[in-house]
């Protein structure tokens, strides 16, 4: 019996402490949510020249994107050019139905 009236206590302490905790919660929003109007209202200007900036920004920094990556495929790629030389040569011969052409 003594058990239960423990856990019956526990329980009325712990419901106690989440209402004063939601309790809590409440009045803080409530005092800081003017606050947390007037910083948006001040932090608009910055938010909108930021907006402005990507819109202008934006599209050149994806054309200077496209523009670097055509440059590294084909800094990469040109190596790979002598190779790709040889292999046209060898489809060129080994496509041929007759003779190859080099022999005549």
């Amino acid at each position: 019996m003594f058990a239960l009236f423990v856990l019956t206590v526990v329980a009325l302490v712990l419901f106690a402490a989440f209402i004063g905790a939601v309790a809590l919660r409440a009045l803080l929003w409530l005092v800081l949510l003017p606050l947390r109007i007037l910083f948006a209202l001040l932090l608009l200007p910055l938010l909108l020249v930021k907006v402005l900036l990507f819109v202008l920004v934006g599209p050149l920094l994806g054309l200077v994107g496209v523009v670097l990556a055509v440059i590294v495929v084909g800094a990469l790629a040109l190596p790979l050019v002598p190779l790709l030389a040889i292999a046209f040569v060898a489809w060129l011969l080994l496509r041929s139905p007759g003779p190859p052409a080099l022999v005549r």
